[in-house]
């Protein structure tokens, strides 16, 4: 145990000494929570030798199933490897009946090396190359949600989205009214985000009903602003089951209405602390991000857009992007350079579902923009008007042309490294094969 994380365990234990339960939390490549519980006196081992878990839990598709073609299973012995705790995430479960603490772990060989399938280890190594070359991202994540009413039945048994009983138009963007509705739901929301040191900046009333978003503030640690996606999604629906709703993230859970996304600001400072797209030669290295950016964005789709369901959110008029173009204060480009001032100049990323991986979308980030700045590129002219009706280059809008374009490429073995990189198209195309194993209601009343 490093005199750090033994000082944050005792500290926390001395706060907390009649801790009854925890939860050991992992991150597997598709951004999905796993792990285990525990009783409370198992927290140490977090912190000292780390909890046993196989590695194949990163060698499961979304739906939790073995993936054989990743290598990480039984044809390796389906081995352990010590999970130990993360720096900062130890925390009070606030909606758990019982005393419970949680800590999000991260995978160590059986001996002792980064597991390079692990998103999160393979963030830190990304972020831990490019500090070396002197480049140090700041980030902030932006994440949409619906809140559904299990009482309220939408379409093939999914619960209907809170307030659309009131009339499928009402969609009451930035409507204050709505969120004075669900008040005590969003109060208990950032009191657990105080309590797990999540900076939670503003709640917005969405463009549906039952559609809100969570913004985060900016970290300059790329590793724990990517952590925060994470624990944030487990409290936003911790919290809505806990006031008897339910909270998905899900990138597009209803077809008449807008999808969730995942939108980054990001920007980069130097050793010396300032940001390198402000002063007078900012304009020229924005630009140089931003071309690396577009240039990745084909072969890394399948990073931001992680399901079959992201790319039904990717549709004209929907402000969710269809090609790879930027501007400046414009919201239907893919990159988009927000109003501010000189000192806060950044691009905001405005592709990735809401259910995507954190770590892997900051992964694809960080070398795209480093990789457009060393090599000195340059963008495309801006977008002017209405992105959706402007010449580009198109986006793949299908999952399996995404896989292709990331398979024919090297881009993401950069990003990720090349056994994460492997793994993950063995994953996507498993869910792919999944989904075109199955025949849809759709199909079968067209020749019933």
């Amino acid at each position: 145990m490093s005199p750090d994380h033994e000082a944050e365990y005792r500290s926390f234990v001395e706060r907390h000494p009649d801790i009854e339960a925890v939860e050991f939390l992992m991150v597997d490549p598709n951004g999905v929570l796993r792990g285990k519980w525990a009783p409370g006196d198992a927290l140490k081992k977090a912190f000292q030798e780390g909890v046993n878990f196989p590695m194949s839990l990163h060698g499961l598709d979304v739906w939790g199933r073995e993936v054989s073609e990743t290598g990480l299973h039984i044809e390796t012995g389906d081995m352990d490897g010590y999970c130990r705790a993360t720096r900062g995430s130890l925390s009070m479960v606030p909606w758990a009946k019982r005393r419970t603490a949680q800590v999000l772990l991260q995978t160590f060989s059986p001996e002792g090396e980064p597991f390079m399938a692990d998103p999160r280890q393979v963030l830190k190594k990304k972020v831990a190359e490019v500090n070396a070359k002197g480049f140090f991202p700041v980030v902030a994540f932006e994440l949409e949600f619906y809140l559904l009413d299990p009482e309220l039945e939408w379409s093939d048994g999914m619960p209907g989205p809170v307030g659309a009983a009131a009339g499928p138009d009402r969609l009451r963007m930035y409507g204050l009214d709505d969120l004075a509705e669900h008040a005590a739901l969003f109060d208990m929301i950032r009191d657990a985000a105080d309590a797990q040191k999540l900076p939670i900046d503003t709640i917005i009333k969405e463009a549906a009903p039952g559609q809100f978003e969570v913004n985060l503030k900016h970290r300059n640690d790329p590793l724990r602003a990517a952590d925060d996606v994470i624990m944030l999604r487990r409290i936003v629906m911790g919290c809505a089951r806990a006031h008897g709703l339910q909270a998905t993230f899900m990138a597009k859970p209803f077809l008449e209405y807008a999808g969730n996304g995942m939108h980054v600001h990001a920007s980069m400072l130097d050793a010396a602390g300032r940001n390198v797209f402000g002063g007078p030669d900012g304009r020229r290295t924005l630009e140089a991000a931003v071309a690396g950016l577009l240039q990745t964005m084909p072969e890394s789709l399948l990073l931001f857009i992680n399901t079959w369901n992201g790319f039904r959110r990717i549709t004209p008029g929907s402000y969710a992007p269809t090609r790879a173009v930027w501007a400046e204060n414009n919201r239907s480009v893919a990159l988009r350079i927000p109003v501010s001032n000189d000192a806060n100049r950044r691009v905001e990323h405005r592709i990735a579902g809401a259910d995507a991986n954190p770590y892997l979308v900051m992964a694809a980030l960080i070398q795209g923009m480093v990789e457009g700045i060393e090599g000195e590129l340059v963008p495309p002219p801006p977008i002017q008007g209405n992105a959706y009706d402007e010449e580009g280059l198109s986006l793949p809008d299908d999952m399996d042309d995404a896989l292709q374009l990331m398979a024919k490429g090297t881009f993401v073995d950069r990003a990720l490294g090349p056994l994460l990189s492997k793994v993950y198209r063995d994953l996507k195309r498993a869910e792919i094969v999944a989904f075109w194993g199955e025949i849809t209601p759709l199909e079968r009343t067209t020749y019933l």
